[in-house]
């Protein structure tokens, strides 16, 4: 049997054969694309060459791309396990080409890999085309020797691509695969009928041939790209089933060895109980989809792509509770995913141990969060069930997605055993406000998009920090113009230039652009935003720049050295976080500017402070080393292979720029940097933090930065000496007794505040009342904070043995709640609902569980109302 390895091998081997070079996958992040949350399709890394922004050294291109659909136009998510052929991750086999080949190349050796090199029945294949599409339509015909019937046409749901909601697009072409009435999942169900582009399964979509000739523009509009391309796409998964011959995507060799994983760890087998298949189905998917974006450098978070990535956590481990799996274990599914995947795709292996922590972690905090939703919604169907109510109102089924992280079909299991739903609608609303404020976000104004040029811009600032250059192109609001007048702010093109445009973490050059009449403009930021474009901003201090001067440029040299420092000392703390950390560190983010550095990566739990002293004296010993920096060209993969490291978020071509520093240090980057280590001087790491789970983040200052910063500690050590009358020797030990004695005051406190408490315990205890044969006490005890009042609560709780408990304590301008109720009578009393109704009497707002909850409050004055209140609350509920 042909193994979905040997697949993806033949098809870039066939496209080969061809004249095509093979591309590797970009990152499941797509590279300077705001309109995309991840890559979900294999031409996204091109699409600045079909916008004709980006010129490759080839005309052809074949990949196999790691892909993801969850968001936007492209979302499988909830597909995914319910059938057996959709995916969130999956891999996208393509061939492309950019102004070369056509429609009739693309048909022909499409027809021909799936019917001569891979022996499909050509009799069991069908084609669709797009409806005027009369050209694609009759090269089929010619080609395949397809009858008419089974060339079908088809409107722009099912035969027109687009990336997004913006980009490259234009009509397609499909190829079907009758898989016969045994493929078929929805037979019995009344009316239906098998046929392609219906319903079922036994028709299925192999390959996309897409022939891009149109860029869709934000009002919807179409407009003609420069050249005419194609983008074709063959998901992996199912063209391995059907080469395999099975029914199922995840019958299939490397997904049946996750669901193997699975299998050993709960004791079942896949394949005996239906429900419990699609758990199984969305547990292999997500382990993918998990692994590989946590691989490209997405870490878990309350928003954007990390969202995503914890909700298809969260989602895989509550499929995984479904079939019994109550502790954590998809990151032990995860290791199957690398040792699967990891030759086609070495990041699984050398990312493994951090994919691992991350997983489990987010596994663990998942069952914490789940916990507290259930409580939450528990307190919401009791309510329901008070009111005689059976829809769950929509923002309590937000609240429990989005806080606590429910997926809304969990919610509807839980409500289904009570009878009751969700109120869709009022979900659905909240959620579109949720997706608007995305898409808000990741709209820019930029007018990067718009600049197209006949040449690239030629970068010389490696070298020198002047030179004389033209002006190609000045662009105002987000138009091109001949020419910026004195205080206007500009963006302005040159045919070279020596100021660095902000990429790889480093931020963009500074300075001035002058011509021979005098004018000049101040540069406050020079931006990258293709490979072949630098742009630079800013206002024109004196007379005009016109399109076509003759122009002199001049970066600020003090800016970029201090820049210059700061970004060669980030290559030695990689290097030193490596060593001192372990080879699981790898970059997750950067900023370099004059003032700083600012690197991110990946690594879980604090660092010590002896061990942030050892790195900083470290990475200052390979410093005073003065070692020696270097920069070559070679391939990506030569670099790679003789160590390398690459950057996450960076973009490298076929050629790559290689910065060594000593012997200690690899790096592909196309940064500025020093000539020697030991220009940096000095290094100081004083800050060390988490920005998100597995992810941490260090901040350091080199030169004069450093020194301003020594210079600065130096003054505050001066400033506490005065406070306490102590000299620099002697004054930590002075500020040590200070804080020695303030424990100790702290100390006694506590002793006379647990006495007071002892002390009321008698008393309040004298105020319980009965209420048919029910202790009830309820009291107003002043002089304590919330802490002191809970543990008030759980003494006389505990006192009474079997009752309730309602007390209140205030403040100047604050109000403390408690209620607790005895196990016995929690059928009778709910705590939480009782503190709720006071909390809005006093102003503010609580809960809790049915035997205990608080709450806080503003209107100290309204107290004895709340207290009658919860009096007669208990009587009504006897």
């Amino acid at each position: 049997m042909i193994t979905g390895n040997e697949i993806r091998k033949f098809f870039l081997d066939y496209f080969v054969k061809q004249g095509h070079t093979v591309v590797r996958s970009s990152s499941l992040v797509p590279d300077k694309d705001p309109t995309l949350l991840f890559t979900n399709a294999g031409m996204v890394q091109f699409k600045n060459v079909f916008l004709g922004q980006e010129r490759l050294p080839y005309v052809r291109a074949t990949s196999s791309q790691k892909c993801l659909r969850i968001s936007g136009k492209h979302n499988d998510l909830e597909a995914v396990g319910r059938d057996t052929y959709h995916h969130t991750f999956f891999e996208m086999l393509g061939n492309w080409s950019f102004g070369d080949y056509y429609k009739a190349e693309a048909i022909q050796w499409a027809w021909e890999l799936l019917t001569k090199e891979w022996g499909l029945p050509k009799d069991k294949l069908w084609a669709t085309v797009y409806l005027d599409d009369d050209e694609a339509e009759q090269l089929w015909a010619k080609i395949s020797g397809l009858p008419a019937e089974r060339i079908k046409r088809f409107g722009e749901k099912e035969n027109f691509w687009e990336m997004g909601e913006t980009g490259p697009c234009g009509p397609c072409s499909e190829i079907h695969l009758d898989r016969g009435p045994v493929a078929c999942d929805m037979r019995g169900q009344p009316g239906h009928i098998c046929q392609v582009n219906g319903d079922c399964a036994r028709y299925i979509e192999l390959w996309n041939l897409v022939f891009i000739q149109y860029n869709r523009h934000e009002d919807r509009s179409l407009s003609e790209l420069p050249s005419k391309h194609v983008d074709t796409g063959m998901g992996l998964e199912r063209i391995t089933a059907v080469l395999q011959n099975v029914l199922s995507n995840y019958d299939i060799d490397f997904m049946r060895a996750l669901t193997a994983t699975t299998e050993k760890l709960i004791g079942k087998k896949y394949g005996v109980d239906p429900v419990a298949d699609i758990s199984f189905r969305v547990i292999d998917d997500h382990a993918r989809a998990v692994s590989f974006l946590i691989a490209d450098g997405v870490m878990p978070s309350n928003e954007g792509r990390g969202y995503v990535l914890r909700r298809l956590l969260r989602r895989a481990a509550r499929h995984g509770r479904l079939i019994g799996l109550e502790k954590p274990f998809l990151y032990q599914v995860a290791s199957t995913v690398a040792a699967v995947m990891g030759d086609a795709y070495p990041e699984l292996r050398t990312e493994e141990q951090r994919i691992r922590e991350v997983i489990r972690g987010e596994e663990e905090r998942f069952g914490e969060t789940l916990e507290k939703g259930l409580v939450l919604l528990e307190e919401a169907t009791a309510n329901l069930k008070q009111q005689k109510k059976k829809v769950l109102p929509g923002e309590i089924a937000f609240r429990l997605y989005d806080t606590y992280g429910f997926p809304v079909d969990l919610t509807e299991d839980i409500l289904r055993g009570e009878g009751m739903t969700v109120d869709q609608s009022g979900f659905e609303k909240l959620m579109e406000e949720q997706r608007t404020r995305g898409r808000d976000a990741r709209e820019t104004t930029s007018m990067d998009a718009k600049i197209q040029l006949d040449r690239p811009v030629s970068f010389i600032g490696y070298d020198r920090l002047e030179d004389e250059s033209t002006v190609l192109a000045i662009y105002g609001d987000g138009n091109g113009k001949p020419e910026a007048v004195e205080s206007e702010e500009v963006d302005v093109i040159t045919a070279k230039t020596p100021f660095y445009g902000e990429s790889g973490g480093q931020v963009g050059d500074r300075g001035t652009i002058k011509t021979a009449r005098g004018d000049i403009m101040e540069v406050t930021d020079t931006q990258h935003p293709t490979p072949q474009l630098t742009v630079h901003r800013g206002r024109v201090k004196k007379g005009r720049i016109q399109v076509g001067d003759a122009v002199y440029l001049a970066v600020d040299a003090k800016f970029r050295r201090r820049t210059m420092l700061n970004h060669s000392a980030t290559h030695i703390l990689h290097a030193v976080l490596r060593r001192e950390l372990g080879d699981h560190v790898r970059q997750a983010g950067s900023l370099v500017t004059p003032e700083r550095l600012r690197f991110d990566f990946n690594h879980t739990g604090a660092i010590p402070g002896e061990k942030l002293a050892a790195i900083e004296a470290h990475v200052n010993r390979h410093i005073r080393e003065d070692a020696g920096v270097s920069v070559q060209e070679s391939s990506y993969e030569e670099a790679i292979r003789h160590g390398a490291l690459a950057f996450f978020g960076d973009k490298y071509g076929d050629r790559v720029r290689v910065v060594k520093i000593g012997d200690f240090s690899t790096e592909l980057c196309g940064g500025t940097h020093v000539h020697r280590s030991g220009e940096i001087g000095i290094f100081k790491l004083p800050f060390e933090g988490g920005v998100a789970a597995g992810v941490r983040r260090v901040e350091a200052f080199t030169g004069e930065g450093a020194l301003d910063l020594i210079r600065s500690y130096e003054q505050k050590l001066k400033e506490i000496g005065n406070l306490v009358r102590g000299s620099t020797d002697d004054t930590v030990e002075k500020v040590r007794k200070l804080l020695e004695r303030q424990k100790e005051l702290e100390r006694e406190i506590q002793k006379l505040r647990g006495q007071f408490e002892k002390d009321q315990i008698p008393e309040l205890l004298a105020k319980k009342e009965s209420v048919d044969g029910t202790n009830v006490l309820v009291s107003q005890v002043d002089g304590v904070d919330a802490k002191q009042l809970r543990d008030i609560a759980d003494h006389l709780t505990e006192k009474l043995g079997s009752g309730v408990v309602v007390l209140a304590s205030a403040g100047e301008s604050n109000v403390n709640l408690v209620a607790s109720v005895s196990p016995d009578l929690t059928r009778r009393y709910h705590a939480g609902n009782i503190i709720k109704e006071l909390a809005r009497m006093v102003g503010g707002g609580g809960g809790g569980r049915p035997d205990f909850a608080q709450a806080g409050g503003k209107e100290p004055a309204k107290i004895d109302a709340a207290l009658k209140r919860a009096e007669e609350l208990i009587r009504e509920l006897k």
